[in-house]
């Protein structure tokens, strides 16, 4: 009987063609890549939308189908994952849980765990570091069975909660084939869901100063959501229509080739957990600014702002610099993430 590490997401990708959450998409492919022999169980509560078990590059797949919805059902689906976790314990020789964040997941699975004595971890991916997380009281996990992202989160859910996560576990980048003479013909670029939290009303704004002084200056901003809308009509009213381009939401592959073209990747997110797209973009050739510092020590070519003015002076000279690197540097790769979180499991092989 094969060792299985099962893991609890809140969602997972429908197919393999699907690019819902592709952090988690790389982790999880990179390790049944890394560890073939190693069964891997993914159940999706939520997401898809659609209850059905499926394989997903050669990793089993359980979806509820709880479709988000609140209170009875979203219990209803917590119990059918029970069910499942009881049957996969009997059928299985499990090695322990990993939950995606620390919410619905975790709490399923560090019950489930604690009742076997399994070894679960919840994986900090981001907001649920911040106050306020119910989960967070409801399970009261040990310092030990908390993995953060990144350093930034780990100072996150100590602030909280009090608690210092033992481990950091950044997910990582996958490598690709990338260009190292690619021409530089965009100046700025920008990549991300077009929310409240990411600002990208700064990014507008910077292009709009920046034009001051170089009225030539090309930008694309990459993404969609709730602040398309404005950002379209804070463009046009900034008369930005020949330097910013908005090409909404496209494939990941297209993100990377626009990434190759760009001399400097903005982020002006005010929480970020550990933003793969900018270690992406460094692997890609860019230097990369943003407000939020993820780990402790430096990271090479990663630039780190505290201001508007700052972020304009930083931006503008970066970008007057010809490209010294090729995509050759790989920030966390991704397997080195991923034998990391095996080792927390006692799995070696």
């Amino acid at each position: 009987m094969p060792d299985t590490l099962v893991i609890i997401s809140p969602a997972f990708p429908a197919h393999e063609g699907d690019g819902f959450i592709p952090q988690q998409q790389v982790f999880v492919r990179t390790l049944k890549q890394t560890y073939p022999e190693l069964h891997l169980i993914v159940l999706a509560l939520q997401y898809p939308a659609e209850a059905k078990s499926y394989t997903w590059h050669g990793v089993e797949i359980i979806a509820f189908g709880g479709k988000g919805r609140g209170r009875l059902h979203r219990v209803m689906t917590w119990l059918k994952a029970w069910r499942v976790l009881q049957k996969l314990y009997k059928q299985h020789q499990l090695i322990g849980i990993l939950s995606f964040w620390l919410g619905e997941a975790s709490f399923v699975g560090s019950m489930f765990a604690k009742w076997k004595g399994l070894k679960h971890y919840a994986w900090l991916l981001g907001q649920d570091a911040k106050a306020g997380n119910k989960y967070a009281r409801w399970i009261k996990p040990k310092s030990d069975e908390l993995i953060a992202i990144s350093d930034f989160v780990m100072g996150r859910y100590f602030d909280n909660y009090g608690i210092r996560p033992a481990h950091v576990i950044p997910v990582g980048v996958e490598p690709a084939a990338l260009s190292v003479d690619q021409l530089r013909d965009i100046d700025i670029l920008g990549a991300g869901s077009l929310i409240p939290l990411k600002r990208y009303h700064l990014f507008v704004k910077l292009i709009f100063e920046l034009t001051k002084s170089k009225p030539g200056i090309k930008a694309t901003l990459c993404g969609g959501g709730p602040e398309l809308k404005a950002l379209q009509e804070m463009i046009a009213n900034l008369g930005l229509e020949d330097n910013l381009t908005l090409v909404g939401e496209i494939p990941h592959w297209q993100v990377l080739a626009l990434m190759q073209r760009t001399k400097v990747f903005v982020h002006p997110s005010e929480y970020e957990g550990f933003s793969t797209v900018c270690l992406e973009a460094i692997y890609a050739g860019c230097c990369v600014v943003s407000y939020i510092r993820p780990m402790n020590h430096d990271i090479a070519n990663w630039h780190i702002i505290n201001s508007e003015v700052e972020l304009e002076r930083t931006v503008q000279g970066l970008s007057e610099q010809s490209p010294a690197q090729g995509p050759n540097m790989l920030p966390y790769p991704v397997a080195d993430n991923v034998k990391a979180m095996m080792v927390l499991f006692g799995y070696n092989e």
